[in-house]
């Protein structure tokens, strides 16, 4: 409490008047900061009331806001993951049952009609997965991937084609911590696309306009530029700065000046011919006569190194070491290594449209990409990883008749065979057949009377040509080591024939397995002579011939030739594709087809529950960040809470000293005011 001093009265009225006055001012003060922290629950409001509490309180405030923002983030999180787990969850169901009923329809017992009907559910399954993977969640598209605008899923030409990109968009929780909100497509069906992988080494020849960048490099490591140095006969050094060279011929044009000025500067003729220039995949110094120019790097500098020019020219020797130039889309057709003599047609097979593409007038890869692109609805070409070859992708889950398949046209120059784009090659390796499941045959099975390998019972299938009046007969045995490739299949077949033809008469060049100049498959092709058809049969339940597209070929008597069918086509590894191979399995009565896709499905099973599995150890994560959260977020309001809050009983108790004080001090100042000198003299 403020008091006014016993000798007040005698100082002079004014600056009694002053002290007074003064003194209930800030009485007033104290009196409306108790005010306001009563009104606003707050002891703290401005850094005058407490530096260094509010100091504290700020640090805490914006810890607090942080941790809102993290706390609607797992929120939104939360809810996203909630919607992921249950489309996972009707996706893993959909898949359950059609594995149900394709393990109840390989029974034997199943008519074709009760199939049929069990197709009808298959379809009504495919619908619902198709609805499933185009919901809409919290942030898009459930499946949308990175591009959850996008609706992931669209019905193509009796397909189903798989637009959208990316792995799925993640929420940042804080802490550098993710979880997805949304899954790209293949996470909850298998894979969206299935490529043809180009199987043959395109390696450019180096060009003059080839980027640096798109270089491979003599050492592998791409090419990092800078000075080299050079001498000739022996002579002075000099450099050459190859600095900020964009393409190979600033590299020619830069290494020439230097060269150039060396010349004039030294009195010599370095450079003869063309100079400096490209050979194959590689630069070529052409040298004067009795020349020898010697280029080198300087220092710990690989320049040299990486351009294939660190190296003594000489007429002799001229040429610098190949840099492996990659593919570009601009590469010129006429670099390609591996192509030969000018391009022809493709035919492209995809989604029941057979489509004749010319590539003849094609100058660059990017002619290429638009013309097979162009034409095709559903697929997309690419330079593979390595820039050595080029691929064609698929993004449609459709039939395994309307699957994506590349072949010959035929007289035109092999044309896919060259660019590594046939589908059916002598090099296809028979682990892409059917889909990747390969080729199954029967092998070492022994004779339960004798318990020795039986040869009657190990060959996988029988081949009877069209000669009469006694056709002849080939059993093929094929063996593992068979199974490599195409052409390790044709070998062996060639090799049955040729031991088993003989002995019945004919000539071992009676009948050649081959592949044709045009349509893919194995191609059996017998003597013109032969009146009736080529047959294969299955043996030994053997899936061999089947599996090998020749128990679905057909006979062309013009030609005296069978063709198999291609089963290594190009179909993408999901649910979708599967369901669509069950349905048609159903239809048709095919028990092996139906086998196949039940073990499709089952696989692809085990891919929908490591999601299920992964999207609920997001969520289980979630939960344990928001209690996380939450507790820290409690800790810190009840910190702030102690450095900021007023004590309502300490602060009403002061506010009520303060009034007193206050009128007290009016009470006093109004009867000193009052008080004169003839109050004193009476």
């Amino acid at each position: 409490m403020t008091y006014i001093p016993a000798n007040i009265a005698r100082v002079p009225n004014m600056l009694r008047t002053n002290l007074s006055l003064g003194n209930i001012s800030r009485t007033q003060l104290s009196l409306l900061d108790v005010q306001n922290q009563l009104s606003t629950g707050q002891e703290i409001s401005r850094p005058s009331d407490d530096p260094v509490r509010y100091a504290g309180i700020q640090v805490l405030a914006r810890r607090q806001a942080q941790s809102q923002q993290v706390l609607r983030n797992l929120s939104n999180a939360a809810a996203s993951l909630g919607v992921l787990d249950n489309a996972m969850g009707e996706v893993n169901d959909i898949a359950l049952q059609a594995k149900q009923i394709a393990l109840a329809q390989i029974n034997s017992t199943s008519t074709p009609s009760e199939r049929a009907s069990q197709a009808i559910i298959v379809n009504q399954l495919l619908s619902g997965l198709i609805k499933t993977a185009n919901r809409e969640g919290v942030s898009g598209y459930v499946f949308g991937g990175s591009t959850p605008g996008t609706p992931p899923l669209q019905e193509i030409n009796g397909g189903y084609q798989f637009r959208a990109q990316g792995n799925g968009l993640l929420a940042d929780l804080g802490y550098a911590d993710t979880v997805p909100i949304t899954l790209g497509p293949s996470a909850g069906v298998g894979s969206t696309s299935a490529r043809i992988k180009g199987d043959v080494d395109l390696n450019p020849n180096l060009t003059a306009a080839a980027k640096i960048s798109s270089l491979n490099g003599a050492r592998g490591l791409g090419v990092s530029l800078g000075t080299v140095q050079f001498a000739f006969n022996g002579g002075p050094t000099a450099t050459a700065d190859l600095t900020g060279a964009d393409t190979v011929q600033d590299v020619i044009t830069k290494l020439t000046n230097a060269i150039r000025s060396y010349e004039t500067t030294h009195g010599v003729t370095v450079l003869a011919g063309a100079g400096v220039t490209v050979n194959g995949d590689r630069l070529q110094v052409n040298v004067a006569p009795a020349g020898s120019l010697q280029i080198s790097d300087i220092g710990n500098g690989v320049t040299a190194q990486d351009l294939g020019i660190a190296a003594a020219f000489t007429p002799a020797s001229p040429n610098g070491s190949g840099v492996d130039p990659k593919l570009t889309w601009t590469t010129p057709v006429a670099a390609l290594a591996g192509v030969t003599g000018a391009l022809g047609s493709v035919r492209v097979n995809h989604l029941g449209r057979s489509t004749v593409v010319d590539l003849s007038t094609a100058t660059t890869l990017q002619d290429i990409k638009s013309a097979l692109e162009s034409k095709n609805v559903g697929i997309r070409v690419e330079i593979d990883a390595n820039g050595k070859g080029i691929n064609v992708l698929s993004d449609v889950s459709t039939s395994a008749a309307m699957a994506l398949s590349i072949e010959e046209v035929a007289g035109n120059n092999s044309t896919a065979t060259r660019l590594g784009l046939r589908t059916f090659a002598a090099t296809t390796p028979l682990s892409a057949f059917n889909n990747g499941k390969g080729v199954q045959i029967v092998d070492n099975v022994t004779n339960p009377a004798t318990g020795l390998v039986d040869p009657a019972l190990n060959f996988d299938f029988r081949i009877t040509l069209g000669n009469t009046p006694t056709p002849a007969v080939v059993n093929v045995d094929l063996r593992p080591q068979d199974l490599t490739n195409v052409q390790t299949v044709m070998a062996r077949i060639n090799s049955e024939i040729a031991s088993q033809l003989p002995g019945q008469g004919l000539l071992a060049g009676d009948l050649v397995a081959q592949l044709s100049d045009g349509a893919n498959g194995i191609t059996l092709v017998q003597n013109a002579a032969f009146t009736q058809a080529i047959k294969v049969e299955q043996a030994n339940n053997s899936a061999a011939a089947r599996q090998l597209g020749l128990l679905s070929g057909t006979y062309n008597a013009g030609t005296s030739t069978f063709v198999g069918t291609d089963t290594a086509k190009v179909r993408t590894d999901n649910l979708v594709t599967y369901l669509i191979d069950l349905r048609d399995a159903l239809q048709t009565n095919d028990v092996s087809g139906i086998q196949l896709a039940g073990e499709n499905i089952d696989r692809i099973i085990g891919l929908i529950s490591e999601t299920r599995g992964m999207v609920g150890g997001f969520a289980q994560r979630v939960d344990f960040a928001t209690k996380i959260e939450d507790d820290r977020n409690a800790i810190d309001t009840k910190v702030r809470s102690e450095l900021q809050d007023v004590d309502y009983t300490a602060a009403a108790t002061r506010f009520s000293l303060l009034q007193t004080q206050l009128s007290a001090s009016l009470q006093t100042t109004a009867r000193v005011q009052a008080t004169s000198l003839l109050d004193f003299l009476s």
